[in-house]
């Protein structure tokens, strides 16, 4: 009864998802009569200029096509080539997927909420006092993404994915039910998570893990992403974090020409990689970025979040003359430059070059990045940052919700305009 009450409340706050029509996809995707899955488990959806594969594992994007400025079709994301190897890999690097239930790491895999401490499971930075970890990484060792959701709806531009999240699983308080609805239209991936408490009080923070390579993994000059444009112009602060990355309740400025500074004009990701300040920017002995940038678009009074122009973040490759505009309703944005890469993971067959010995068809350390939006991470065990009602939720309360659209564009080089 509770789990029907529950999905009616939800339904207001879910995308209306599109009736399905044949609109044939970009022109080198799989393209089915009847919405499901193809040969390889992967569920399409398609609208002008891009075609999208998901699986339900973790929710995950595995494919996303788009023509470059050449007209030469681009698999942009990493991933597998079928749906079973997602399950079967070992290392785990979050794929294209939906973290959960709570994105990102938590201090000590402790929170505290009306004055009762929670023990959640760790499953990063082992230590000998700590050995299955020192903090827990996006809902810890069996977090969202290693588990199936249910497809709810499919059809040509649309899918939905489903979860069901026991209370006490990987010790959070509570069930919390949860909707992933990704939908296409006009070189527009649109994506909205909606989550609900349903039994006890329980934080929530999602986001989308995917690794982004705008080349395609293809560019025949470098195999790594550090020649893409980034641009964060509402960014001028981000959290401060230790040597593993865990906020340490400071916020931070991003000087101008400092190696953090995307606010005050875009930089390729290398740009600034060969400074001393770079060393150690995302964690001990790591040169490279894996931070939390917060986005200050309230400075200017009330905005809407999908208005044009309006883009907390900005990804760009004058190589294969993509450009990715992110719009979101989130207030933090994290960028992981794939710093812990390292050879070992092939790229998918629709991906790379075949004929060009100095580059492997696997990704190299710098070969992608991670972009994420969400809300301040670990804000849970920082009260005095005030995120509660952004991140904990109660049954009968208002659901968690995220909102974003990935906006494409071809043939722009200019990626301070609008």
């Amino acid at each position: 009864m509770r789990l029907n009450t529950s999905l009616a409340s939800l339904g207001a706050f879910l995308l209306p998802l599109a009736s399905a029509q044949s609109s044939g996809g970009t022109g080198g995707g799989y393209v089915s009569s009847s919405p499901g899955p193809d040969e390889n488990g992967f569920y399409w959806i398609y609208s002008e200029g891009l075609s999208a594969a998901f699986i339900p594992y973790g929710a995950s994007v595995a494919k996303l096509l788009i023509h470059d400025k050449y007209g030469i079709e681009r698999d942009v994301v990493a991933g597998f080539d079928n749906a079973t190897a997602y399950t079967l890999d070992k290392a785990h690097p979050h794929l294209g997927s939906v973290p959960g239930r709570y994105a990102n790491r938590i201090k000590n895999s402790t929170f505290e909420i009306d004055g009762e401490t929670f023990h959640i499971e760790p499953n990063e930075n082992p230590t000998r006092e700590a050995p299955d970890g020192a903090d827990t990484l996006h809902g810890g060792p069996n977090g969202w993404d290693f588990r199936n959701f249910t497809v709810v709806s499919h059809s040509n531009d649309s899918i939905t994915f489903s979860i069901v999240d026991p209370d006490g699983e990987q010790g959070f308080p509570g069930e919390v039910i949860s909707y992933v609805t990704y939908t296409l239209h006009d070189f527009t991936w649109d994506f909205k998570l909606v989550a609900i408490a349903t039994t006890k009080k329980t934080p929530i923070m999602l986001s989308s893990h995917t690794y982004w390579n705008l080349d395609g993994f293809a560019n025949n000059e470098t195999n790594t992403a550090l020649n893409h444009t980034f641009y964060l112009p509402y960014s001028g602060q981000r959290v401060g974090v230790d040597d593993i990355l865990i906020p340490t309740g400071d916020i931070i400025a991003n000087k101008k020409g400092s190696v953090n500074d995307f606010w005050s004009a875009p930089k390729q990701i290398g740009t600034d990689l060969s400074k001393p300040e770079a060393e150690g920017n995302c964690g001990f002995n790591c040169t490279g970025y894996d931070n939390c940038w917060l986005v200050n678009r309230n400075q200017q009074g009330p905005y809407d979040w999908r208005a044009e122009g309006g883009f907390v973040a900005r990804l760009q490759s004058e190589w294969s003359g993509i450009q990715l505009d992110v719009y979101t309703d989130q207030e933090a944005f994290q960028m992981y430059s794939c710093n812990g890469q390292n050879g070992t993971m092939p790229l998918k067959s629709s991906q790379g070059l075949f004929d060009n010995e100095d580059f492997p068809r696997t990704i190299p350390k710098y070969g992608c990045l991670v972009l994420e939006v969400e809300d301040w991470i670990d804000a849970i065990n920082h009260p005095e940052w005030q995120r509660e009602s952004k991140q904990i939720f109660s049954p009968g309360g208002d659901p968690y919700v995220l909102q974003a659209s990935y906006v494409f564009s071809i043939n722009s080089t200019d990626a301070s305009s609008s």
